[in-house]
């Protein structure tokens, strides 16, 4: 390999979540397509930095694409399922996702994985990105798509960036702050995080934590107040008694000198071992808090005996300066609704409520939150072509956090499904560019969407419906009605629908029953999309009554329609940490 220059279509650098999607769905495509990675596992946030326990798009109806497709390998894969934790309705071993995306890299022969290695040199023929250099080789590529961690082939190629915060006189945003302050100036992007994992031993004595340098059990206490023992380790539990810590408050998250990340790579090697270190101190904290049944998990992560993710869960990098940027009004509900507008140009989907860190402090944010199937979840809003794509620069696309996007929306934009569902429509640009030897900037948007929409394998939905699959018949059609009308594009989020549509989902139900297990009792609305259901059998240990929720639409009708006190029988998966029963079936 020293020396040595490889020829590609695609080239991709960086193994994420975006990452892996893109080089995935460039070389299903049928592009010759290099993935350049610095870690050993693929994956990135839902793996190599330890949060497996994704958040969004967690509706039935958003399951598609490569998030839809890895869903179900997991659901296939995962021994115990996936009903652990109550931060997520998806946890699983970081073990079983990298496998995942390994597997399917080693399904396509013209995808070449290499892994160990960062950029270290960006050439380029005027505007246009053309190559890039390695430790002992060389990539050049008709397109290449940044998908590092931190936005790096954009300062590597001097592609104009944006760090930091917007002020609201820029765009008009709400939440932004009118000019610099305190928390402004700590806090140039959020806090990443060193996620640990921890073991319940059960009865066994864990090994002792010791403390990393500068320990401040100040700086943990209260971590748990307003939650207990019990909820606070059941926030991020994992198969296996493996328990993720990725705690908020008094927690985890570290943003001393963010300014670092920014830095060469000694000063970056720094903030992430204080990083750990803080971490480490964390967990001996929570040791020495609820005592020696839990410890230190040291078999999940390869070659090492820590405990400690690969890298920083990172949740903001350098962003793109694009030909159109995210803003927050972009992923807010239009007046009246639950869905945001629709871009015209729209790729992917995400609906996760606006979540920043910064420790110590709280940043007031302009609500986008809904209740929706007896719980709370997020308003569903798109990612349009244009926030990938450089406003200057040719052969070139991001595929990341590093989407042309506002300080404020990068909160919503940045989760681990919206962030796979950009790589796999940046993949599928960067192939169709190569077929049609144009520039991403030039490539038609309706042949993308086309593209994505028939995807073979992985259908990706671009126009959030609450009430159609990718399986229903009508699916295609609504999907393309509403990229070609976005002003009819209904503002509840629910397309119409015909009796062909209620077969196709009454036909789900039945199958979705099997593995499910059936409960009898009594529905309880405690208000509007707030419900309780108190099993009468068969006998559930420790409490009968539970929070009833759902993912899937049609179950969403049926609970809004049902009677306060009426008997039922739900067939469907109880979860004691969430303390909820996810109902995938009703008989009433």
């Amino acid at each position: 390999m020293l020396n040595q220059t490889y020829q590609a279509d695609v080239l991709v650098v960086g193994g994420g979540v975006g990452g892996t999607a893109a080089a995935i769905q460039a070389a299903r495509r049928g592009a010759k397509t290099i993935l350049v990675s610095e870690f050993p596992w693929l994956g990135g946030m839902l793996t190599s930095a330890g949060v497996s326990v994704p958040d969004g798009n967690e509706l039935e109806a958003f399951h598609t694409g490569l998030w839809g497709e890895f869903l179900r390998e997991l659901q296939h894969r995962q021994p115990g399922g996936l009903d652990h934790s109550w931060v997520s309705f998806f946890s699983f071993d970081p073990r079983i996702g990298a496998e995942i995306f390994a597997d399917w890299v080693k399904e396509l022969p013209n995808l070449h994985w290499i892994d160990g290695e960062i950029p270290l040199e960006v050439s380029r023929q005027g505007s246009c990105v053309t190559g890039v250099r390695f430790s002992d080789f060389i990539v050049k590529a008709k397109i290449i798509l940044d998908a590092t961690e931190l936005g790096d082939l954009l300062a590597l190629a001097e592609i104009p960036y944006r760090w930091g915060w917007e002020w609201r006189s820029q765009w008009g945003e709400p939440s932004a702050p009118e000019s610099a302050n305190h928390l402004t100036e700590k806090y140039p992007v959020q806090a990443p995080t060193g996620v640990v994992l921890m073991q319940d031993f059960g009865t066994d004595v864990a090994p002792e934590i010791p403390s990393a340098p500068n320990y401040d059990p100040s700086l943990f206490a209260g971590a748990w107040d307003g939650y207990g023992a019990e909820q606070f380790l059941n926030y991020g539990r994992l198969p296996g008694g493996l328990l993720m810590m990725n705690w908020p408050i008094c927690g985890n998250d570290y943003g001393k000198d963010l300014g670092r990340l920014l830095e060469p790579k000694a000063s970056r090697d720094e903030f992430i071992q204080e990083s750990r270190w803080h971490s480490q101190n964390f967990a001996h904290f929570i040791q020495k808090q609820f005592g020696r049944r839990y410890g230190l998990s040291t078999q999940v992560f390869p070659h090492s005996a820590t405990a400690f993710a690969l890298h920083p869960y990172y949740r903001e990098s350098r962003r793109l300066v694009g030909i159109t940027t995210v803003r927050e009004q972009d992923i807010l509900p239009v007046t009246g609704g639950q869905v945001t507008s629709l871009n015209i140009d729209a790729i992917a989907i995400g609906n996760y409520a606006n979540d920043h860190h910064y420790p110590g402090f709280s940043l007031p944010l302009q609500p986008k939150s809904i209740r929706w199937g007896g719980r709370w979840t997020g308003t569903p809003f798109t990612i349009p072509y244009s926030c990938l794509i450089p406003a200057t620069t040719d052969g070139f696309l991001v595929c990341e956090k590093n989407i042309s996007v506002s300080h404020i929306a990068n909160g919503a934009t940045r989760l681990q499904p919206v962030v796979m569902g950009i790589g796999q429509a940046a993949g599928m640009a960067a192939a169709m560019c190569v077929e049609l030897n144009c520039q991403p900037r030039d490539l038609p948007i309706k042949a993308l969407q086309t593209a994505l929409l028939k995807e073979d394998r992985s259908s990706a939905t671009l126009v959030p419906l609450f009430n159609l699959l990718p399986y229903d018949s009508q699916w295609l059609h609504w999907q393309t009605y509403y990229l070609n009308n976005p002003e009819a594009y209904p503002c509840n989020g629910n397309c119409p629908t015909s009796s062909s549509s209620q077969y196709y989902h009454q036909l789900a139900n039945q199958v979705l029953i099997r593995g499910n297990s059936y409960f009898k009792g009594t529905f309880n609305r405690q208000a509007q999309q707030d419900y309780r259901f108190t099993i009468i059998s068969p006998t559930v240990h420790k409490q009968n009554t539970w929070q009833l929720v759902t993912l899937r639409s049609g179950i969403d009708l049926q609970l809004q329609a049902c009677n306060h006190q009426q008997l039922l029988t739900v067939w469907g998966r109880l979860n004691p940490a969430g303390n909820w029963l996810l109902a995938e079936h009703i008989d009433v």
